[in-house]
């Protein structure tokens, strides 16, 4: 009775004096009130949600469907750069474990200078480096829920010796970069889709990371939507210690406008979609 009354009183205001028109402002009200309430409480529905509980549905899996593939394509006539082998890289470098852990800080002022490529493959090998794989699986140097390894490793490399400055895409099970565009503007973009942060110019290479959620939910159904937030952590804790093993900053990103990252490397935001990203640089 309160919103009918609520709805008459916004008719009049609006010169609508009709009942049908009051109803159809009822029917407008009641869709905000349910909106407000979803948005103001959405963190509690995520996590209510996702409990097992709630998976009546038959997993994809148990139903026999196709696995899906652990990495996107590569499209044709793509340019692709091979890289070094990170793993050999990296175990030349004295630090022990430890004093890595330790010394592990958010660096958010990079120099100017490049980054090798040979760091860049250790960077990737650390991350998403393939251990072993198999037919539709890989183990990798990062733990992924079901092995399912969702996510995708986009780069916009600014200061990396024998690399074009650009965006690409890591393929890890051949560990090549396939290149997607060239060009200074990515940084720019990201700095402005990073909410202002300008660790964006100043870094040798940005990380964005992205779930095709299909991978994961192909398994774990609605779960999912855990589990590649738990990945991404993961990926990233790797990240922060090779880049301390290197020698070099790095700033891990979670504040930055969903839709415009989705643009920036090309995808559609449902099926694949930005959830965390990295500035890696000189310090």
């Amino acid at each position: 009775m309160t919103e009918i009354l609520i709805c008459e009183i916004i008719c009049e205001i609006c010169g609508c004096f009709s009942l049908i028109n009051s109803r159809s402002y009822v029917l407008w009200f009641r869709s905000v009130q349910m909106k407000t309430e979803i948005i103001s409480h959405i963190g509690e529905h995520f996590q209510e949600y996702t409990k097992y509980q709630y998976f009546i549905e038959p997993s994809r899996l148990s139903t026999g469907a196709p696995i899906p593939s652990p990495e996107k394509p590569v499209e044709e006539k793509a340019d692709i750069l091979p890289l070094s082998n990170g793993d050999h890289i990296l175990a030349e470098r004295n630090p022990s474990l430890s004093t890595i852990i330790k010394n592990r800080r958010s660096q958010r002022n990079f120099k100017t200078n490049a980054i090798t490529t040979e760091e860049l493959s250790a960077l990737l090998w650390a991350t998403q480096g393939v251990i072993e794989s198999g037919r539709g699986y890989s183990l990798r140097t990062a733990p992924s829920a079901g092995a399912r390894h969702p996510l995708e490793t986009y780069l916009n490399c600014v200061q990396v010796d024998g690399i074009a400055e650009g965006l690409y895409r890591y393929q890890p099970l051949m560990n090549k970069l396939v290149q997607l565009s060239t060009g200074s503007v990515i940084k720019q973009l990201l700095t402005s889709a990073g909410l202002g942060q300008h660790m964006f110019n100043r870094c040798a290479v940005s990380f964005i990371w992205t779930a095709v959620i299909e991978r994961s939910r192909w398994k774990y159904q609605q779960r999912a939507f855990r589990y590649i937030y738990l990945d991404a952590g993961h990926v990233c804790q790797n990240l922060y210690l090779s880049s301390e093993a290197l020698g070099l900053g790095c700033c891990a990103v979670a504040a930055f406008d969903d839709d415009a990252v989705n643009e920036i490397v090309g995808v559609d935001g449902k099926e694949e979609f930005a959830i965390y990203m990295a500035t890696v640089g000189k310090i």
